[in-house]
């Protein structure tokens, strides 16, 4: 099993900030967000080689991270050549760069830069190889919060049967994460997912995928923050600092 952490965003919401620094590099707590990322990932013995898809601006910086980083996973940085938001590739687009360049053709550990979680992925490798593809959801408890975010419905044997990104209605208080643990034979579904002309939301694959194969959904324990602004940014930052 391989891993990507999804780093080629340009985080404008979260400028000036990240003018000159990319977001998964700012730091919450005693270290960066993708330290804390990785410091979850080195516990899944299954895993030893981690790519880091970053774009054309934050190389160099990620390049230079990479240097003082010390872990025993085999940690590239893998340029995606944008330069600027307008000619992003897109999360699923990411992947499929990453997939493609690097010659990925084993199951994939996959998550956003921008995720912070209490929860071990341990965890959550373990329900991905007893039930196949999988996503972590997180329960936001309340149907306002739901319209904004892509929502999942479950039947009893955890398996996805409805995703809706940013429901007016919605059918559960299920949101997505951008953590996903995918099987190989699932791969080519996402440069599908691209040809029908949906390479920015990471959400679009895992509706497209549930729509023609069984992928399964577990609740999270613990927080999680999507680090998308900056009062989010201080509410994870807040949240560390209390429980350390």
């Amino acid at each position: 099993m391989k891993a990507i952490i999804l780093a080629a965003g340009y985080a404008t919401r979260l400028h000036p900030l990240t003018l000159n620094q990319p977001k998964p590099l700012l730091k919450v707590g005693d270290k960066p967000i993708i330290e804390h990322i990785l410091k979850k990932i080195e516990k899944i013995e299954t895993i030893g080689q981690v790519f880091i898809v970053t774009n054309e601006k934050f190389y160099p910086t990620f390049l230079e991270w990479r240097e003082g980083f010390n872990s025993h996973l085999d940690i590239e940085i893998v340029n995606d050549r944008t330069t600027c938001n307008e000619d992003r590739l897109g999360a699923i687009g990411d992947i499929n760069f990453v997939i493609k360049t690097q010659n990925i053709q084993s199951d994939l550990l996959i998550v956003g830069g921008d995720n912070l979680f209490e929860e071990e992925l341990t965890d959550f490798v373990h329900f991905f190889k007893e039930k196949g593809s999988s996503i972590l959801l997180n329960d936001v408890n309340c149907n306002d919060l739901a319209k904004l975010y892509g929502i999942v419905s479950l039947n009893e044997n955890s398996q996805i049967t409805n995703f809706i990104e940013k429901p007016e209605e919605p059918e559960s208080t299920l949101a997505s994460t951008l953590i996903y643990a995918l099987k190989k034979e699932h791969l080519p579904t996402i440069r599908e997912t691209i040809e029908l002309g949906k390479a920015d939301r990471a959400g679009d694959f895992i509706a497209h995928l549930s729509k023609k194969s069984q992928v399964f959904g577990k609740s999270l324990n613990g927080r999680w923050f999507d680090i998308g602004s900056i009062d989010q940014l201080k509410e994870a930052e807040e949240f560390m600092y209390k429980n350390g």
